[in-house]
Order: C-alpha cells, then structure tokens, then sequence
C-alpha cells in the first residue's frame, strides 16, 4: 500500500486482491469502478481511495488485463488536478478528488511497470514497449525492442530518463536509446 499527498488530499493506492474479487463487493466498496471488459480475468487491480482530513471521499477500482502489476514507487505520476497510474496493460488517468476518469489507454502489449512526467506529458516503461503519452492519453509514438524491457541486473537500472534520452535494457541485455521524439540513437 501507498499513501501519498496531492494538495489537502490524502490518497492511499493499494493492489486490491484479484482473488477476493465479486462485483457486488466491489460496488458496495467503491463509488466508481473502471473495469476492463473482455473475456480474460482482470490480473491487476488497484485500489484508490481519496480524503480529506482524515474523512473518506472517494474510493475508485481501477483494473485492465495484461501482465501483473503493483503499486510502486514509480507506478504513478500525480499531479495538482489527477494521478495517473500503470495498472497492467494500461494507464488510467482519474480527476482528484471525484476520482472521474479523464482517460484510459492501453500502453502496452503485457505490463506497464513505470510512468514518468516528461514536460507535459509521460513516458511510459512497459514489458514490450516504451510510450510516450500526451497529457489527454493520447499514444506519440511507442518502440519495441528485440526482447521484454526487464533488465536482470539487480545492480543496473534498466530503465533510465536523462536529459537527452532514455536507456532502456532488455532481457538479454541489449541497450537502447531513444530520444524524447521516440527515434532510436546510437
């Protein structure tokens, strides 16, 4: 679980367990749902819920199918007005403190790990694709690789934004450069 600040807001962020999930448990719970509908079972699920000086808000389950996914340090952006967060295949966009959702896109094939605010808008750290997204979740372009962007090296970041460009490590540790317009550089 996370808990994080946005203005006077509390936010607590948590993976709500797919295992535990009824939909009627989740609409007593939640006052917005965001589920992804289709024929495969949700494999992550997160759970959002919002107050104010200790007073619950808002409460929101966001879900997506793809890869599996928590909430970490790095799987979300928030800003004055929104969070924007990787729940498996997708990125969801929610208004803060209504927890509407702004937008959804899927920004990967399997997982979104990581999400970075990049001037106005956010590059997006997938399994199979790196993604830049405008502000209204719009996909600027994404790359592939030859391989899944897992890094093995427990003592190198595999993923990396510097000024000039983004590195990113496959899983048999080819590297890759990509500027901030998604063309790949040497």
């Amino acid at each position: 679980m996370s808990q994080i600040s946005i203005g006077d807001y509390t936010v607590e962020l948590s993976v709500y367990p797919f295992k535990e999930y009824t939909a009627v448990d989740s609409e007593e719970k939640y006052d917005r749902l965001y589920l992804e509908e289709g024929e495969y079972s949700f494999m992550t699920m997160v759970a959002i819920k919002v107050s104010l000086a200790g007073e619950p808000l808002k409460g929101a389950l966001i879900g997506a199918t793809g890869g599996g996914a928590g909430v970490l340090e790095n799987s979300f952006v928030t800003e004055p007005d929104r969070i924007v967060i990787c729940c498996s295949d997708s990125v969801f966009s929610l208004s803060i403190p209504d927890l509407s959702l702004i937008w959804k896109t899927k920004a990967d094939w399997a997982t979104c790990f990581e999400i970075f605010k990049y001037q106005s808008d956010y590059i997006v750290h997938g399994e199979m694709d790196i993604t830049r997204l405008g502000r209204d979740g719009q996909i600027i372009w994404q790359q592939s690789g030859a391989d899944i962007f897992v890094c093995l090296d427990p003592n190198e970041a595999g993923f990396i934004l510097t000024d000039q460009y983004i590195l990113a490590t496959d899983f048999e540790n080819r590297k890759y450069k990509f500027d901030y317009k998604g063309n790949i550089i040497d």
